[in-house]
């Protein structure tokens, strides 16, 4: 829907764009196109604002008619979106993290290979919120603490930005 059609009444999303590795962009590409890139000036990734599953826009910002308070153009607030609410699926960003978080479980030296297999199989249930959250977060920081703080310190870093909030509440407290 382009924006002239919508009327005065209509709340709506805004598209996000946000490059293939997961940095946000744009969280608002249709209303505030002049922010838009074709490439991450972090990382040079290209820029998407469709899930690459459903083709369904990448939820941005939501606009309501009457709010006095402009979202600012800068995109730290914003919240980098894991799942698709069209599909399901995660986002390419997402499944990128996970990858590299379960690569990383086989480089950890201080775990025995069960131990490192127990990691890894944590992690899909670390970034959902789901009953198997708790469990699987609890087991995660528990085999990390294990790990070491070099090691701890990478997972949090490659992890944080998609982990359910379940897990943010269990692995990052107290830290």
């Amino acid at each position: 829907m382009v924006e002239e059609d919508r009327s005065m009444n209509d709340s709506w999303y805004d598209t996000a764009q946000i490059c293939t590795k997961g940095h946000v962009i744009n969280s608002q590409s249709v209303s505030r196109p002049d922010h838009n890139k074709k490439f991450c000036d972090k990382c040079g990734a290209p820029t998407i604002t469709n899930c690459e599953n459903c083709n369904n826009s990448i939820r941005g910002i939501y606009h309501s008619p009457g709010s006095m308070i402009a979202p600012p153009p800068d995109v730290t607030w914003f919240p980098l979106p894991i799942f698709c609410p069209d599909c399901g699926k995660p986002y390419q960003w997402t499944e990128a993290k996970l990858k590299a978080a379960q690569e990383l479980s086989d480089e950890v030296d201080n775990l025995s290979p069960e131990e490192r297999s127990l990691l890894k199989k944590s992690l899909d249930d670390i970034i959902r919120d789901t009953p198997q959250s708790t469990v699987a977060a609890t087991r995660f920081k528990r085999l990390v603490a294990k790990a070491g703080k070099p090691a701890a310190e990478a997972f949090r870093k490659l992890l944080v930005d998609v982990l359910s909030e379940t897990a943010k509440k269990i692995i990052l407290e107290s830290r």
